[in-house]
């Protein structure tokens, strides 16, 4: 586990979000860049009720951001959706991912009866199936946690 790892909620893009953007490129990842795109355009600012925006620091430097929102493939209130979550090749395997996500899931059970997401690497099936959610067989979802 990485010391001095500290998850919080933001309302606004953090200033470093660019740190995110970099690591991803070269990963020829777009969740942090759709992220981003989403909140500057106003689609998605993890601000309707039960939505949250987290963002961890490791010793002060940000090094993942991932978010909680009512799921918009279903029309279903009581259905979360975890969203655009990225973790910094540099401190993958030391709890830093657990961590968000089990925060984001700490937040869900008070608004949400099941929490589905979409994943398509093996290591995000195998990592979610290690922290609890089970998997689905679902056009926009592949995995489930429910309350």
């Amino acid at each position: 586990m990485v010391a001095c790892v500290e998850v919080q909620p933001f309302d606004s893009l953090p200033e470093d979000i660019s740190v995110l953007l970099e690591a991803e490129r070269a990963e020829g990842h777009r969740l942090v860049l759709r992220l981003v795109e989403e909140w500057n355009d106003g689609s998605n600012r993890f601000d309707q009720p039960g939505e949250v925006a987290l963002h961890a620091r490791a010793k002060g430097r940000l090094v993942a951001v991932g978010g909680l929102n009512r799921d918009p493939y279903l029309d279903d209130p009581a259905v979360g959706r975890l969203r655009h979550l990225y973790v910094t090749p540099e401190v993958r395997g030391e709890g830093v991912g657990r961590l968000l996500v089990e925060s984001l899931v700490d937040h869900a059970r008070e608004g949400f009866d099941r929490v589905r997401l979409r994943t398509v690497t093996t290591g995000g099936k195998a990592f979610y199936i290690a922290l609890g959610f089970e998997e689905i067989d679902e056009a926009d979802g592949t995995h489930q946690i429910s309350f």
